[in-house]
């Protein structure tokens, strides 16, 4: 994984409690700013999150087919920082981070599980599902008939609906 870090502002008041310990969600307007500055320099936004209390980060996640460098991340890092400095949404300091997926990439959209059918996965969710939370697998695909479910097939043959609003926590397994 690459990592690219800037000390950026004052302490973000735009956020609200997310799930997961210590993430909060992100403003729209400052979604809205990531994607667009992420797009047009040629990169995919995987993710962006808030993370900590006092000293919170500003994680951003990019990705492009042919892989993320340090030179991408710091390009992208400039960017971000300055449209947001500009647009003053973050009256206060945060450290902007913005990092590759990792070869354990977070499932956070939709597509993600799409794009990430065939792999072997672990999904955690915010509460059990026939006394199970954690499962690891093969992820199947999405089901988006009614409830929309990622489907999972443990390593016994069984397949898992598991219901997208219910997931706290979704990666690709590391293969080796």
């Amino acid at each position: 994984m690459m990592v690219f870090t800037s000390e950026v502002g004052e302490s973000p008041p735009f956020s609200r409690q997310g799930p997961g310990k210590g993430k909060s969600m992100l403003d729209s307007r400052v979604r809205e700013i990531i994607e667009r500055v992420v797009t047009q320099e040629g990169y995919e936004l995987v993710h962006a999150e808030l993370t900590g209390g006092r000293n919170p980060f500003l994680r951003i996640f990019i990705d492009k087919p042919e892989g993320i460098t340090a030179d991408d991340c710091a390009r992208a890092s400039d960017r971000v920082g300055l449209m947001l400095d500009l647009e003053d949404l973050i009256p206060h300091a945060y450290t902007l981070e913005v990092a590759s997926p990792g070869l354990d990439r977070g499932l956070y959209k939709p597509s993600d599980y799409a794009r990430f059918a065939g792999k072997r996965v672990h999904i955690r969710l915010s509460e059990p599902i026939e006394g199970q939370r954690n499962f690891h697998g093969t992820l199947i695909g999405l089901d988006e008939e009614g409830e929309t479910v990622a489907v999972l097939e443990d390593e016994r043959g069984i397949r898992h609906r598991l219901p997208l609003t219910k997931i706290l926590k979704a990666n690709v397994d590391l293969e080796f």
